[in-house]
């Protein structure tokens, strides 16, 4: 019988019933199962128009046989079984793979997020309750110890910017109260970090602040102003913040508005100050009252410094204590009775950071304005300013440089001044004649006889210098020599570094590498001792061209912090010596001369030797070897070395104290040959220190303390 014309016999259909009932209805049975075309398993036969039509289906249907969202078993899919997906899923503990560290982990860091929201939360509340009832009560105190019995001060960015915030949409009045509040808490309750972040997430939030306040840009900006003003926000707030928002944002006009607008106009601080209606019941005339009273009460009655910064703290009027210096100063002139204390609360103010530098410059400046009018009823007035100033700089509360010269010395100044030039003018032309003429001879005792005004020594400086920098490395390495022998003074040596580098520009036009050579003869300077390390920020600060003063200064230190910086420097134009000379060798002939000298040598001879050496970085070696000797040999002669070698300045006092630091360093081994070493060295220490080559302070307890001296 043929099965293809789709008849089959009655047998057949019998046996197939049979077999369909007896099958496990759970077991896959081929005939159950649907396969698609893409099967490797599916029948390619063409012949039924039902398969076709099923593989138009799958072919092409948009679906893609997985279940539907949320649901499983689709027809032809396998359902959940195969899911990998970690969406909804729980550890379960009866797992083999249960791991329940991983379960408490996830418990705890949820746990812990929880709490700080729910902490959080629980303070932005009572913040804003504490907000409104300051708003109605208008009691700073009693704000401050709320806010401290909240706790929680790292939050209290928020509550900076919910306080400012809320006020934007008040009346003048709340505004006022708002930035009173804030001055009244900075740094005493409030962290000053916490400020400066919570008015950083008000500038951030300018754009949603516009939509409900439309000014906010003009409001948020003047309180920002105002924090400036008051002392609470650092005026490098605005361009740090600036480059921290988006340009197109709300917040950069908030900045701008805030530094073009308000605190760039002429008496901002007054007019940012009374903007809100603060300080309008105080006249200029109200407050000298309080602070003339102020400082009679501290000076005839009380002397209490603690009470005085808080008179003067409750003025707040931060804008105006330069007329609390000024005040102060001539009652000092009056009264030089008074002058100590005075000085003494001065001091104390501006250490506490009440009054601030700006403040104190611009009252002793009124001062120096107003002296020769006080001259009439204080004969001697200027004087005594003089001294107050003085004392003021000593102690390193006033920056003397900044102030005006005094009336008679601006006179004096200015008659000095065309005498000055003429004289500046021949020396110049002078100094260049010694100049050439040293770099053909290379006599620089000579130079020294011809150098009679050492007050000119800084123009010397810059003329040599800028006379090497044009030639060969051997007139480099002449310059180099000559500035270390010269010995001229620290800040004769600084001026003219000063001058070198304002002159740099024009400098630049003939010398394309300046900065470099510039760089290499400060670090040289420093190798040779005749700077400090100390005196490069001197250089940098003093110097009005301060881009190119930081390179310098930059590449100075790079140089000078490099390994073996020292010998590197030393010759880097040729120096030291040979240009060969190793360490080892240097000691050896350290060694040998100090042999020379112990066995009948001249002085003179021996100290022109240790001068050749060209390497004054390493006279510690000689002041150990020699100290050695002494020990050793109890050998005074070497002893009467040292104290030429210091009074000539060829040695300094650091390299006197760096190489008796290396003996008492190695006083145990020396010992071992010399029992009384300790003794002896303790004795020659304290003839040095008379002597004045060592400082009073230096001991064998603060070598064994501080090791690094080596």
């Amino acid at each position: 019988m043929d099965y293809g014309d789709g008849f089959v016999s009655k047998e057949h259909q019998e046996l197939l019933r049979s077999v369909s009932e007896s099958a496990d209805p759970l077991s896959a049975s081929p005939l159950r199962i649907s396969i698609t075309p893409r099967s490797p398993k599916s029948p390619k036969s063409s012949s039924s128009p039902r398969s076709l039509k099923n593989h138009d289906k799958h072919s092409h249907s948009p679906k893609d046989g997985r279940p539907k969202k949320g649901g499983y078993g689709g027809k032809g899919t396998w359902g959940g079984l195969l899911e990998t997906s970690d969406e909804g899923h729980n550890l379960d503990p009866n797992d083999p793979n249960y791991d329940s560290s991983e379960e408490y982990d996830c418990e705890g860091k949820n746990m812990r997020k929880a709490a700080e929201e729910e902490e959080f939360g629980e303070y932005k509340k009572k913040a804003t309750v504490i907000i409104e009832e300051y708003f109605a009560t208008d009691d700073v105190v009693s704000t401050a110890n709320e806010l401290r019995e909240i706790g929680f001060p790292r939050y209290n960015f928020y509550f900076v910017k919910k306080l400012v915030s809320m006020a934007m949409d008040r009346h003048d009045k709340e505004k006022e109260m708002a930035a009173v509040l804030l001055s009244a808490l900075y740094a005493d309750v409030i962290d000053p970090s916490q400020v400066h972040r919570g008015f950083a997430k008000l500038v951030e939030s300018a754009d949603d602040l516009v939509v409900d306040i439309p000014d906010a840009i003009d409001v948020l900006a003047l309180f920002v102003a105002r924090a400036v003003v008051d002392d609470i926000l650092p005026p490098a707030f605005l361009t740090k913040q600036s480059d921290c928002l988006p340009k197109q944002s709300k917040g950069i006009q908030v900045l701008k508005r805030a530094e073009k607008g308000y605190l760039a106009a002429p008496l901002h601080a007054e007019i940012i100050e009374r903007r809100w209606g603060g300080s309008r019941n105080k006249t200029v005339e109200d407050v000298k009252v309080r602070i003339n009273n102020l400082l009679v009460e501290y000076v005839v009655m009380s002397g209490d410094v603690k009470e005085a910064c808080r008179c003067i703290k409750d003025l707040n009027v931060p804008f105006f204590h330069h007329e609390i210096i000024k005040r102060a100063l001539v009652m000092a002139m009056e009264r030089w009775r008074a002058e100590d204390r005075l000085l003494h609360l001065l001091k104390a103010a501006a250490e506490e950071g009440l009054i601030n530098s700006s403040q104190i410059s611009k009252g002793f400046g009124r001062m120096i304005d107003s002296v020769e009018d006080l001259s009439l009823d204080i004969p001697n007035a200027q004087s005594i300013l003089r001294g107050l100033i003085s004392k003021a700089a000593s102690e390193g509360w006033l920056s003397a440089s900044s102030l005006k010269s005094l009336p008679f010395e601006q006179a004096a100044a200015k008659q000095k001044q065309s005498v000055e030039a003429s004289v500046a003018r021949d020396f110049k032309l002078k100094a260049q004649f010694i100049i050439k003429e040293y770099f053909l001879s290379g006599d620089i005792e000579e130079v020294s006889r011809c150098l009679d005004s050492p007050e000119l020594n800084a123009i010397f400086v810059k003329r040599l210098i800028t006379l090497a920098m044009d030639r060969k490395n051997r007139e480099k390495e002449m310059a180099s020599m000559l500035l270390s022998s010269l010995c001229f003074p620290a800040d004769h040596v600084v001026s003219g570094f000063v001058m070198l580098i304002e002159s740099a520009d024009d400098t630049a036009l003939d010398i394309p590498i300046v900065v470099e050579d510039l760089a290499m003869f400060l670090a040289r300077a420093v190798v040779d001792e005749v700077l400090a390390p100390q005196h490069l920020e001197e250089i940098l600060i003093s110097s009005s061209s301060s881009s190119i003063g930081s390179r310098v200064l930059q590449m100075a230190q790079s140089l000078l912090k490099a390994r073996l910086s020292g010998e590197r420097i030393l010759r880097c134009w040729g120096g030291g010596g040979s240009g060969s000379t190793a360490v080892e060798e240097v000691k050896e002939k350290i060694g040998r001369l100090l042999e020379e000298y112990e066995s009948g040598g001249d002085v003179r001879e021996a100290w022109r030797c240790i001068k050749e050496l060209g390497m004054p970085f390493f006279h510690h070696e000689v002041v150990k070897k020699a100290l050695v000797r002494v020990i050793e040999k109890r050998n005074e002669r070497v002893w009467r070395l040292l104290r030429e070698c210091f009074g000539s300045g060829l040695i300094t006092m650091y390299q006197m104290a760096k190489g008796f630091s290396r003996v008492g360093e190695g006083l145990d081994d020396l010992a071992l040959d010399v029992p009384d070493a300790k003794k002896q060295f303790k004795c020659y220490m304290e003839r040095a220190k008379i002597a004045g080559w060592l400082d009073p302070s230096f001991s064998i307890d603060h070598l064994t303390t501080n090791p690094q001296i080596n």
